[in-house]
């Protein structure tokens, strides 16, 4: 015996048992895939926001702008006052530290930085 299955001593037998887990193994990495492909067709797709992709968000104190968080294009959650940034500013500006990322629409994750 091997391990705990019980296996026969049979030679023919156990060849033919391999050949069905080989079978029954290719059957089932088939329609694994199958059902992951399915699953992310069925994923919602981003599509990319009209206008600039990532804003910079501004508050107010005191009277005057001060930068608050780095956001997707589209974000629901950006401050009034934005202003648009390039990708590679979004990632400096967010590779530097001092402004944070929105934990809304997390432009880190587009970009790679998380």
């Amino acid at each position: 015996m091997t391990g705990q299955i019980p296996l026969p001593d049979d030679l023919p037998q156990l060849r033919t048992i391999a050949r069905l887990a080989d079978i029954l193994g290719t059957a089932a990495r088939a329609r694994i895939a199958e059902i992951e492909a399915r699953q992310a067709a069925m994923r919602p797709q981003r599509t990319p926001p009209e206008g600039p992709t990532w804003m910079l968000g501004y508050l107010r104190e005191r009277g005057r702008p001060v930068p608050d968080r780095v956001h997707l294009g589209d974000c629901g959650m950006a401050a009034k006052h934005t202003e648009p940034l390039t990708r590679d500013q979004a990632r400096g500006i967010l590779a530097e530290g001092k402004i944070a990322a929105c934990p809304y629409c997390r432009p880190e994750s587009e970009l790679g930085l998380d």
